[in-house]
């Protein structure tokens, strides 16, 4: 009776090692329709085809089989060939001790496992094992989609809609608040004109290091501990480089805020799509996207109020200054700070959770959702029905660690080089098939309508102030051979120039020298009292007996031969002098960047709403195509009302273009590679920002066919490569 029993607890345990493999096959063939799964979800409402596949190997050993052979029936009369003979006394149990085996008997035993006994994942290729994974994943993506659809779509995704929506609108702000702050900040810091421009390009090169960065580690740490990391990091580092006085600090300051804000793109649309059913993913991560234009419209409004303000100010000595600007780069950091404390409010994403294995987070998490939507609906007695959710098969990763006795900045060193390297592989499985054509795609997309659209945005605004500069230039006033004695200047001198003028015993008290310039001019006994000039010179001049108080003269304005003879300067202004008063300009500048932000709403609008309709692609490709197709009108662009008309309607085409290409490629990645696969083309986006920045600021004035035809043959290109990827609309979360 004993051999019996065990007899048939060894072909128990085969029966189950059978089962077990047949149900490995049959996972591979899970990737059924979720329309299918839809209609079954539909009519009965429970996930019983879930729970039973994980329920049938248990009940081997819930119910044992009874010792009269009534509780197990074998067809094959009670014993098979494959257990004949098998000894209980050979069987191998898994966790026991076997000592080394010797070399005879690896090759005896390799690729063998005892019959009767699981199989292990210690004796499992790898490979075998990443495509029960991804069998098992595909199983998850198929029930978690019918487990949202039970949650419904209600107030907890409004609720995250908007705590996003702050991050995504910060993102926004970043980029345009280095445009406005730009021009200001050089002149504050007296930053020379070969240093000009490293701040616009300081900033894109931390934006694009830490998308990378941030997106790979959102699928290590998860969507929201990554994105409260790098929101707080943006935070304080863009209000602290408000404060600092000198240009390399500042610079420190705002590649840090760079490097923060870089993960807040791949993060926020990676997070908000993994609560959203597939029929509202592309409309709602559409509208997540006019979070980014309220952004612009953001930094717009507040340069165009706070920046030529200059009595928005204050100074401790000529030591410290703190000008308007910088009460600019305080308000603009606002949107990050409301974003990290309403995150502190936000759980993690439950997609993720399940992901790496935490099944009973996950489940808190969507009845969590499942309860606040339906609370809002009215109906709180409706209960969450969920028993149990597919949790993907857990590999083990080989990491280099550290000893123990090593010092905390060695182990944090390690830690941060293996967190590295754990980014850079799972890249690589993004460029391994079946991805590595659409990914390819993907980075050629990023890549050209990035390059064309910040290379517009930089070339639009330097084309309108350099035909505003020749229309300033040529409204100059010229005085030739004048000669002025005994009188008082308080009043303001602009766009002047004074050619062999003589000027005696006059007095400039109070007074401001706005783009004036002396040629071949003489002082003589002449008195300068709290005197600012900006953008005025003086050409080969002579200063005879002349006393300079309270002035910002200096050698850096005498230039070309200028002589100064038995004169003296005294209490000289330090620093740079700024000035926004009467500066039709500055304000121009802003009210036009604040007119092209608005032109995005409408395209925000249509996209939103035909996304599901005509489709990602299509609006892909058409956005671009139409977009490049727009730049050729520039050549008609001779003037400013025809340059901004031009910049509006650039604006508008191209903005549906930047939707369906979040949405296509938040929806391209597996849930395990979606932020690293996200952060590496968001990275290429910021990397495409500097080249245009660079190409077409230098051919600003110099000519119109080159800006005009590379930015039309690039958005062009880059919608034709769009029209070959893959169409997400009808694909579930993998």
């Amino acid at each position: 009776m004993e051999d019996t029993y065990n007899n048939r607890t060894s072909l128990v345990k085969g029966a189950k090692d059978i089962v077990k493999e047949a149900k490995r096959h049959a996972a591979k063939k899970v990737n059924k329709a979720v329309d299918r799964a839809t209609d079954e979800y539909s009519s009965h409402r429970n996930y019983s085809r879930f729970q039973d596949e994980e329920d049938e190997d248990e009940d081997f050993y819930r119910n044992p089989p009874r010792q009269d052979g009534e509780g197990y029936r074998d067809n094959e009369e009670g014993s098979s060939d494959a257990t004949e003979g098998h000894d209980d006394e050979d069987e191998i149990y898994e966790g026991e001790y076997q000592g080394i085996p010797s070399a005879g008997d690896k090759k005896h035993k390799e690729g063998q496992v005892a019959l009767g006994q699981p199989m292990s994942d210690a004796t499992r290729d790898r490979n075998e094992l990443e495509q029960e994974r991804q069998a098992e994943e595909e199983e998850l993506a198929q029930q978690y989609e019918l487990i949202i659809q039970e949650c419904g779509h209600g107030r907890f995704q409004w609720q995250l809609f908007l705590v996003l929506g702050l991050a995504l609108m910060s993102d926004g702000v970043e980029v345009f608040v280095v445009g406005f702050v730009l021009p200001s900040a050089e002149t504050d810091m007296c930053v020379p004109n070969s240093s000009s421009g490293w701040l616009g390009s300081v900033v894109y090169l931390g934006m694009m290091v830490g998308a990378f960065f941030w997106g790979g580690m959102s699928d290590k740490l998860g969507r929201r501990q990554c994105l409260l990391i790098c929101m707080s990091t943006n935070g304080f580092f863009a209000f602290l480089s408000s404060f600092v006085q000198g240009y390399g600090l500042f610079l420190l300051c705002r590649l840090f805020a760079g490097f923060g804000i870089g993960g807040a793109v791949p993060i926020v649309f990676s997070f908000f799509a993994e609560v959203l059913s597939r029929e509202k993913r592309g409309e709602h991560l559409s509208w997540l996207c006019m979070f980014w234009m309220i952004g612009e419209i953001y930094a717009s409004a507040m340069a165009w109020a706070i920046i030529p303000h200059y009595g928005w100010s204050f100074s401790m000595g000529s030591a410290y200054q703190f000008h308007s600007w910088r009460v600019f780069v305080v308000v603009c950091a606002l949107p990050c700070v409301c974003a990290v404390v309403a995150l502190t409010f936000m759980p993690e994403s439950p997609r993720f959770f399940l992901e790496v294995g935490k099944h009973d987070e996950a489940w808190m998490i969507l009845k969590q959702i499942h309860d606040t939507n339906m609370r809002a609906r009215g109906q709180p007695e409706k209960v969450f029905t969920v028993n149990r959710i597919k949790t993907p098969r857990q590999l083990d990763e080989l990491v280099e660690m550290e000893s123990e006795s090593g010092n905390p900045v060695s182990k944090a060193f390690y830690r941060m080089k293996a967190e590295i390297h754990a980014i850079y592989l799972n890249l690589l499985k993004c460029f391994n098939y079946p991805m590595k054509e659409n990914m390819t795609r993907l980075a050629i997309v990023w890549f050209t309508l990035s390059f064309g659209y910040y290379g517009l945005s930089v070339w639009f605004p330097d084309v309108i102030k350099h035909l505003q500069a020749d229309e300033y230039a040529s409204k100059v006033k010229i005085h030739n051979n004048e000669q002025i004695e005994g009188f008082t200047f308080n009043f303001t001198l602009e766009n002047q120039i004074h050619r062999n003028g003589l000027f005696i015993n006059d007095q400039f008290i109070n007074m401001k020298l706005k783009s004036v310039t002396f040629v071949d001019s003489t002082f003589r006994n002449c008195y300068f009292d709290d005197v600012t000039s900006v953008g005025s010179l003086f050409r080969n001049c002579t200063f005879i007996d002349t006393v300079f108080f309270n002035t910002d003269i200096d050698e850096t304005k005498l230039i070309d031969g200028t002589e100064v003879i038995n004169s003296t300067f005294t209490h000289n202004k330090t620093g740079c002098q700024m000035t926004f008063d009467d500066d039709y300009s500055a304000y121009w500048v802003y009210f036009i960047n604040f007119l092209g932000t608005l032109a995005v709403l409408p395209g925000n609008i249509v996209s939103a709403l035909l996304m599901d309709k005509i489709g990602r692609l299509s609006m892909l490709g058409g956005s671009m195509v139409l977009s490049g197709i727009s730049c050729f009108f520039l050549w008609f662009g001779t003037s400013e009302s025809m340059m901004i008309f031009m910049l509006c309607l650039y604006n508008g085409l191209s903005i549906s273009a930047w939707n369906s290409l979040d949405v296509v490629t938040t929806e391209s990645f597996p849930t395990v590679r979606r932020g690293t696969g996200f952060g590496f083309c968001n990275a290429l986006c910021k990397l495409a920002a500097v080249l245009g920045n660079l190409i077409f600021g230098s051919l600003v004035g110099i000519t119109k066919a080159i800006p005009i035809l590379l930015a039309s043959s690039v958005l062009v290109g880059g919608g034709l490569v769009g029209l070959r990827l893959p169409d997400t609309r009808a694909n579930v979360l993998m």
